[in-house]
């Protein structure tokens, strides 16, 4: 019958896995503790019949002459459970009780000198049943420490016990290994496993409806306290509550591109008929007329120019970059007129030198020094200084790097903004802002394999750095 798949999967589960590593363990330091305790119960045992064995003695030597009735030294030798007794004082051997037949024992042990390690190999062989059948014991008396008893006794009786101790250490110790594994079962089932079961249960529920699913709750858990789990919790909580605002922005952008997509056509057709409505109204002689008429012009600029940047930043995905020789200095002149046309009365300086040629796609770069430059611009600087050079390569490296920097005297961003740079629609330093232009600006300079650096900012002004590999031209 074929086990069914939540039985399998509670049998190796966590909590299942550690039970079983609980019971294995404490019958493994139960065993270790066995062994001794085999010895030291091997000696106790022994030591228990030379005791006897001397109080025998003792009862035969108080007899008259010293001698008893051949049934009465049988009976001690059964009570002693020994089969001959013999003293030994001040050096001399004296057989109180000899063997009732003429046969010398098998081996000999000498618990004065025997070890503890001796003691568990010997009772080991006494429960396998691999002992001589007798032993000439040798031990101190107990009752007179001057006193040296030497008895023989047979093995069977000593496997017997050892096998009766042994039977209920290993019944005590599996009773003690169950309940040691039940009482660290439930204490790790309650204070590790099902902290772990929570966190699962909620990236399960997270992963299924990211857009929904809460994130786990932390004040409501019991399950989690102050450890590695809890801080684990933590650091779940707060990515889901980013991923999920992160989906909801992404939706919102998608739905946004869709949106834009399908109603930019008809938009630009009225922005362009409100255009030239307005051109015609600017050459009215009516001066009130014409100032209108510039205000007009200028929103619906504006408003072309913000649906055009959405639209590209909502549907073009990865920009198409197309490298070829490219006069640096050349296009910084031609992105720093468009700004002056733009903007009169702003300064732009340019420091790059005439010779730097790099490849780049000029289209797509023009893009970027005008979104940093506007930027800049709209933020209230009016003095701007862009600045480039070539890296030389570095060891093992084929190409340089370009380095551009841009930088102005403006206030300098906010905190919101610097917080939420290169984001759109939420790194914006102005309250009207989209915030596209530096997402933009990141993403023609990434598609590129470059990178761009806020390296300061502040009330003396900002710096932006942007370096881009120089690519080596193909052969």
């Amino acid at each position: 019958m074929a086990i069914d798949r939540p039985h399998r999967a509670r049998v190796r589960s966590l909590s299942a896995r550690l039970l079983r590593l609980t019971v294995l363990v404490t019958l493994l330091v139960e065993v270790m503790i066995l062994l001794p305790s085999l010895g030291l119960e091997r000696n106790a045992w022994l030591l228990n019949r030379v005791t006897d064995a001397h109080l025998a003695a003792i009862t035969v030597a108080s007899s008259p002459d010293g001698v008893v009735a051949l049934s009465t030294r049988d009976e001690l030798l059964r009570l002693s459970g020994t089969l001959a007794i013999s003293l030994v004082t001040d050096g001399k051997t004296l057989m109180v009780m000899p063997p009732t037949r003429l046969r010398p024992p098998d081996a000999t042990v000498d618990l004065t000198h025997e070890s503890l390690v001796a003691s568990m190999v010997r009772a080991l062989r006494a429960v396998a049943g691999l002992a001589p059948r007798s032993t000439m014991v040798i031990a101190q008396s107990p009752l007179r420490p001057n006193v040296t008893v030497k008895i023989i006794v047979r093995n069977a009786a000593l496997t017997r016990h050892l096998r009766r101790y042994a039977e209920h250490i290993a019944a005590l110790s599996l009773a003690i290994a169950l309940s040691t594994g039940l009482v660290v079962y439930l204490a790790l089932d309650r204070l590790l496993v099902l902290p772990i079961r929570r966190l699962t249960a909620s990236i399960a529920a997270f992963r299924a409806d990211p857009e929904r699913a809460a994130p786990i709750d932390l004040a409501a858990a019991t399950g989690f306290r102050d450890d590695e789990i809890a801080l684990a919790a933590g650091e779940l909580a707060q990515m889901q509550t980013e991923l999920r605002a992160a989906l909801w922005r992404n939706a919102r952008l998608a739905a946004l591109g869709t949106a834009v997509a399908k109603i930019s056509h008809d938009l630009r057709n009225i922005l362009a008929s409100a255009l030239l409505v307005a051109d015609r109204l600017a050459g009215s002689e009516d001066p009130v007329t014409q100032r209108a008429a510039a205000t007009l012009v200028g929103a619906v600029d504006r408003a072309t120019a913000l649906v055009t940047q959405t639209l590209s930043f909502a549907r073009e995905g990865p920009p198409l970059v197309l490298r070829a020789e490219t006069a640096l200095g050349a296009l910084v002149d031609d992105v720093a007129e468009q700004i002056r046309l733009l903007t009169p009365g702003v300064e732009i300086n340019s420091a790059v030198p005439g010779d730097l040629h790099t490849r780049l796609d000029r289209d797509q770069f023009h893009r970027v020094l005008l979104n940093l430059l506007r930027n800049a611009v709209q933020a209230g600087a009016n003095r701007l200084e862009v600045r480039a050079a070539l890296e030389p390569a570095a060891a093992g490296d084929v190409a340089g790097a370009l380095i551009v920097e841009i930088e102005d005297n403006g206030p300098g961003l906010p905190e919101r903004a610097r917080a939420n740079l290169f984001r759109p629609f939420v790194g914006s330093a102005r309250r009207d802002g989209t915030g596209l232009g530096l997402a933009i600006v990141r993403d023609l300079i990434r598609a590129h394999g470059g990178e761009i650096e806020l390296v300061r900012t502040g009330r003396e002004g900002t710096l932006f750095r942007v370096m881009i590999p120089d690519e080596v031209p193909m052969s």
